[in-house]
């Protein structure tokens, strides 16, 4: 049986092969349109994801590492007060206190002298300039002069020994930690806290206004001739507030003394004595760094609050000094200033007179040796505050220098860290403000503390800088999780089109050539 030969239906629709936009040449301009796409795009694509980084003075920087600044000091002894015996008398001083200072690391590069002077009595020369006389008892002078009794100009290292500690006081390692950080400006903040709101012997008010602007002599004798000398470091803001209720986060301890229940703070409980969570200290808004002074007062039922040693027995004393970050003065009141509630410039004498010794503690004033007092009208004398200089322009410097390698290894550590412009202008400034500090130590050691301050603010303004902070954090292996997904999925089908098509071509080539 013979059946019709098949026949082909025509639906009406063409050979995808025959379609305009399926021909090789279509599909050849089209990929060849997206690779002319890509390799256009590249550079600038290139050109702003790429990182700028300017080179660095690494050189400068590490160089500065081995320099230190060097403070000259003249120490000048009154001939008429040692008679014949002053040059050799010097000699042998200026012996002591080579070997003193060579033997601390801080005052290394002190360089001292010691010579005769005709007229070492009369008014100093210049900031570098000490001036040795004697007199009926041990007692600085203004303006740097020291007056040593018969007793302690005997011996030369009696007298070497009172000088190394006024021109280069040796600083342990407890009182490094509680010094706080330089600054130029700073907020002191005094508040009196009331524990117990509700107590009927609530102190509402005191005189600080009043005593501040200056109408209580014994209370300015305290606080401001240290503010005022300290004006040469740096600048003040002073604040005040009260507060009504500021309670304890921990209960005190209870001892029984002589039939009598008293309460006591132990070491541990002075260290997390300050209630952050429910005392605001801070009454305005400023970047600057604040030293708290805060007067707190017991409730009723912890009057008296003592302060315990390590073996848990009371002290006399009622302050106690946080580092780097203020003081406290707890004040009992008695049965008959119980019904007191304002504190008058008397009252406040005893608190600020501790806040005094707790801001010069803060702030690094070296005290003056024992047996040596002080006749000049302020409580910081001119041998005092020399030595701070020199020791905080020597951190100052030994900071922005440290501060400055740190940028340099970071630098070379990461290579896809940026260095702009900005970053090279502050080291470059950092570096010159050092220079002249270095300079300035020699003839100033203010000038040398303002260079130095410069110094250290531009280098921890470079460290800081928003765009190297930003890849501190981001190493190369985000950036390959971040671009990976990005362009495989676009340039895989893109590469397998184009192996197609080259492959497509080239058999195309070897039909052409065998036909």
């Amino acid at each position: 049986m013979d059946h019709p030969a098949p026949t082909t239906a025509n639906h009406g629709l063409k050979e995808p092969q025959k379609l305009c936009f399926e021909t090789a040449r279509t599909r050849r301009l089209v990929l060849g349109s997206y690779w002319t796409i890509i390799i256009l795009a590249f550079p600038f694509w290139w050109n702003l994801t790429s990182i700028e980084r300017i080179a660095l003075p690494s050189y400068r920087v590490r160089a500065q590492l081995d320099r230190k600044p060097v403070f000259p000091v003249n120490v000048q002894l009154d001939a008429s007060s040692f008679q014949g015996s002053a040059p050799t008398f010097g000699r042998a001083l200026h012996e002591i206190l080579a070997q003193t200072t060579q033997a601390s690391p801080t005052w290394r590069d002190l360089d001292i002298q010691v010579g005769v002077s005709e007229h070492a009595g009369d008014q100093s020369e210049g900031p570098n300039v000490y001036s040795v006389v004697l007199g009926n008892h041990t007692a600085v002078r203004h303006p740097r002069q020291l007056v040593v009794s018969q007793e302690d100009a005997l011996s030369a290292l009696r007298l070497g020994s009172i000088l190394s500690r006024l021109l280069a006081p040796e600083i342990t390692s407890m009182q490094a930690q509680r010094i706080a950080q330089y600054t130029k400006r700073y907020r002191l903040a005094f508040t009196l806290l009331n524990e117990n709101a509700a107590s009927p012997h609530l102190v509402n008010s005191w005189d600080i206004q009043a005593a501040f602007a200056g109408k209580f002599s014994r209370f300015i004798y305290h606080m401001f001739p240290i503010i005022s000398r300290l004006n040469l470091l740096h600048n003040f803001t002073i604040e005040s507030q009260v507060q009504y209720h500021a309670p304890l986060a921990f209960e005190p301890l209870q001892f029984v003394v002589a039939n009598n229940t008293l309460h006591g703070l132990t070491p541990e409980d002075l260290t997390v004595f300050i209630n952050s969570a429910e005392w605001t200290l801070s009454s305005s808004v400023s970047n600057d760094p604040v030293l708290h002074f805060v007067l707190f007062v017991p409730s009723p039922a912890l009057q008296p609050l003592h302060i315990l040693d390590a073996h848990g027995l009371p002290t006399s004393q009622n302050a106690f000094l946080l580092p780097q970050w203020g003081g406290i003065f707890i004040l009992n009141r008695h049965a008959r200033a119980e019904t007191m509630t304002h504190l008058t410039a008397a009252d406040l004498v005893p608190v600020f007179s501790a806040f005094a010794n707790q801001l010069s503690a803060l702030l690094g004033v070296p005290p003056l040796p024992d047996g040596v007092k002080s006749e000049e009208s302020s409580l910081l004398s001119d041998w005092q505050l020399d030595a701070l200089l020199r020791y905080r322009t020597s951190e100052n410097i030994l900071g922005s220098q440290q501060t400055l390698y740190s940028i340099i290894k970071l630098v070379d550590q990461i290579e896809n860290m940026p260095v702009d412009q900005t970053v090279r202008g502050d080291v470059h400034d950092a570096l010159t403000a050092l220079g002249e500090a270095h300079r300035s130590a020699v003839g100033s050691p203010a000038t040398a503390l303002q260079w130095s301050s410069e110094a250290l603010s531009l280098a921890s303004h470079a460290f800081f800088n928003p765009g190297m902070l930003a890849l501190l954090y981001f190493p190369a292996e985000h950036k390959y999780a971040v671009y990976t997904p990005l362009f495989a999925s676009v340039s895989v089908p893109l590469i397998v089109a184009l192996g197609r098509e080259v492959y497509g071509w080239r058999r195309e080539r070897r039909v052409v050539r065998s036909g």
